[in-house]
């Protein structure tokens, strides 16, 4: 028989038909498409974590009041979100604080953290700044030698005036003058005048007369400001004989309230 002999392909080649090829293409596409998918979600969980824990620690973080020590400006219940762009956001390990858009002021509403506790944060509003005297009469704050108006101040026990031996620290700031020379007896609403520190503030809250605040333990070193509170955007009435007060006692006159 003449002619070219016709090429013997080995027997896995016979095997791999093109339907077989087919087949094995489209289960690597399909491999490939999975762990295309899976990289292409963590990387949105990664960002996203990213950008969450950024916005947190520079731009604005959320903060619910715990305490009626602001009332009437804020409610136990409210959950605001805190500017920490304005005073400088503190940069985590390093212990920088960024450059912030202005100083505290008197009469700000800020969140910082407790003195004696840095693991708790308190709201309160600012009322001395470094160099102030500050005083109080009979529950009217007097600072640099001038009784203030403060239309956002409550008193729901007026008539009482306890002394605490939390008071006791006062002492070493009190101004040096004759009447200072009597034995120093401070109390709730009769205290000062006191000298604030450098680089510390004064905080009171506007429920006078049931506020744990600097008239106890003391001031605030300017380190540990977190921000200051812009808007309250939610609000409910706590009750704890009532399942899911968060969605049935909502004060829905509060949501998008500014915080002065």
């Amino acid at each position: 028989m003449s002619g070219s002999p016709e090429p013997i392909q080995p027997p896995i080649q016979r095997l791999i038909t093109p339907e077989r090829k087919l087949e094995a293409l489209q289960h690597v596409n399909r491999a490939r498409g999975s762990l295309e998918f899976l990289w292409d979600w963590a990387k949105i969980i990664v960002i996203s974590v990213v950008m969450f824990v950024g916005i947190k620690t520079f731009l604005v973080e959320a903060f619910k009041i715990p305490s009626g020590s602001m009332e009437r400006t804020l409610l136990v219940g409210d959950f605001l979100l805190v500017n920490k762009v304005v005073y400088g956001a503190e940069l985590p390990v390093v212990n920088k604080r960024l450059p912030g858009l202005r100083r505290p002021r008197r009469g700000d509403v800020i969140v910082f953290e407790w003195p004696k506790d840095r693991t708790k944060n308190f709201v309160k509003r600012l009322v001395g700044l470094p160099g102030d005297t500050l005083a109080m009469r009979d529950g009217i704050l007097i600072r640099n030698g001038v009784a203030l108006a403060e239309p956002y101040v409550s008193h729901n026990d007026p008539e009482a005036d306890p002394v605490w031996d939390e008071f006791r620290w006062q002492g070493n700031f009190l101004v040096k003058t004759a009447g200072a020379t009597v034995a120093y007896h401070p109390s709730r609403n009769n205290w000062g005048p006191l000298v604030v520190p450098e680089a510390q503030y004064f905080v009171l809250g506007d429920n006078r007369d049931n506020s744990l605040d600097s008239r106890y333990w003391g001031f605030v070193p300017d380190s540990l400001l977190r921000g200051r509170p812009e808007v309250v955007y939610f609000s409910f009435a706590p009750d704890s004989t009532k399942d899911f007060a968060w969605l049935t006692h909502v004060r829905w006159t509060r949501l998008g309230e500014r915080v002065h």
